[in-house]
């Protein structure tokens, strides 16, 4: 029997996940551990490993399709089965069976790469270049037109990789209109080309939940933003000192404040459960991370337990976990508070959405030098805008201002 590679489930909320990326073709050995494939949930990236030995017998779905959640997406012959009879059992079901690198369309080896023989990819049925949908969405981001890119997928269908090398100038080169006797038509299509093109995204992985749990956070919660101007001129001189030692940023210093502000206001770290507030044990503290498609909330845990040396280690560490697609979703989940830092660029004063679940999350602008009454005269101080946006259905306006305000004394000053 063939061993069947699914769609996992890697937690509660995941239905579906979209696979991104294969790294082995039909034909290829597999070894049980090994990562496969690569699949992009809610949340995060993950690697699929091979869930045993064998041969590679085919792929069910083509990178970018959106499959479920036990849903199969490959078959792995184990020894003693025909990889070949298999991909043939599931030709008719739209499988996608690759042909192995350095192998013709007909399988026997080439001798040459595979780019050496590309194989010129048919229309699908509506008309259309046989293209993958990564393809397909890489081919209208960089302008690339399908029709004259050489595809060296299975039966000469279009891939990222042929798209990303026609994009280079290595693999195509749009074909000039004729400048004399030109058809109607022939004009007709040049008229067309300088008209403006829609891009078109899908909605799809993080994008997708980010869109759905902000809708959903602004339909659920009472949202209320308070914003101040901070002097943080201490914590401005604070780091400076303390930077000799060891580095941390900012968004450090701010969540080894919060954390030990919120122990002393357990209102704004709890949760609304039913009709019941339940204040959280534990502190842990999200800190967002912009990536190109959207933003990601790694978790630092136990955050009021931890010195701002390791705060500093952990954020450098997840944060760049984030930006390679390698947070686990243990990493991305149980915040009890966000911060989200857009001081970087440029902002003073922003509305941050609750996290769904949170009670509160911080805004955080930019620290900039202004003139300011400082002890009863005029001096040059460090000034920072801060913005906390709570559910006023938990807490309201004034204990939300003194945890703000014991923020930036713990900021300033350390915990007291």
């Amino acid at each position: 029997m063939p061993i069947e590679v699914t769609m996992p489930k890697f937690g509660l909320t995941m239905h579906e996940g979209t696979l991104q990326r294969y790294f082995k073709a039909a034909g290829e050995a597999v070894k049980a551990g090994e990562p496969i494939y690569e699949v992009e949930t809610e949340k995060v990236l993950y690697e699929v490993e091979a869930p045993g030995s064998g041969v590679l017998a085919l792929w069910i779905h083509p990178e970018g399709d959106t499959v479920e959640c036990g849903g199969l997406v490959a078959l792995i012959a184990t020894p003693g089965e025909d990889a070949a009879a298999l991909a043939a059992q599931h030709g008719v079901s739209g499988a996608v069976a690759q042909s192995r690198p350095g192998e013709a369309e007909g399988g026997a080896p080439s001798g040459a790469p595979p780019s050496a023989s590309p194989v010129v990819a048919p229309a699908a049925p509506d008309g259309r270049r046989l293209a993958s949908p990564v393809a397909r969405k890489l081919a209208s981001e960089l302008g690339v037109d399908l029709a004259r890119v050489t595809g060296t997928g299975p039966g000469g269908r279009v891939t990222r990789e042929d798209v990303e090398r026609a994009a280079q100038g290595g693999a195509s080169t749009p074909s000039a209109l004729p400048l004399a006797g030109a058809t109607a038509a022939g004009a007709a299509v040049a008229a067309a080309s300088t008209k403006p093109r829609v891009r078109t995204l899908p909605m799809r992985g993080i994008r997708k939940t980010i869109a759905a749990r902000m809708q959903q956070s602004l339909r659920e919660t009472a949202q209320l933003t308070i914003s101040t101007e901070a002097d943080v001129s201490a914590a401005v001189e604070l780091r400076g000192r303390l930077t000799r030692e060891f580095d941390f940023t900012y968004t450090d210093l701010l969540i080894h404040a919060a954390a030990r502000a919120l122990i002393r206001h357990p209102r704004m770290n709890a949760r609304l459960v039913d009709d019941a507030i339940n204040e959280n044990a534990e502190v842990n503290v999200g800190m967002a991370v912009a990536l190109d498609e959207g933003l990601i909330v790694p978790v630092v845990r136990a955050a009021d337990r931890k010195s701002l040396r390791e705060i500093a280690q952990e954020t450098t560490e997840l944060a760049a976990r984030a930006r390679a697609g390698k947070l686990t979703l243990d990493e991305v989940s149980g915040g009890t508070f966000t911060i989200t830092n857009l001081g970087g660029f440029g902002v003073d004063v922003f509305t941050p959405i609750l996290n769904l679940g949170e009670v509160g999350i911080l805004g955080v602008g930019r620290i900039i030098e202004k003139p300011a009454i400082y002890r009863g005269e005029i001096a040059k101080r460090s000034m920072l805008a801060l913005s906390l946006t709570f559910d006023h259905r938990i807490i309201d306006g004034a204990p939300a201002a003194a945890f703000l305000q014991t923020v930036i004394d713990v900021f300033n000053y350390g915990d007291r």
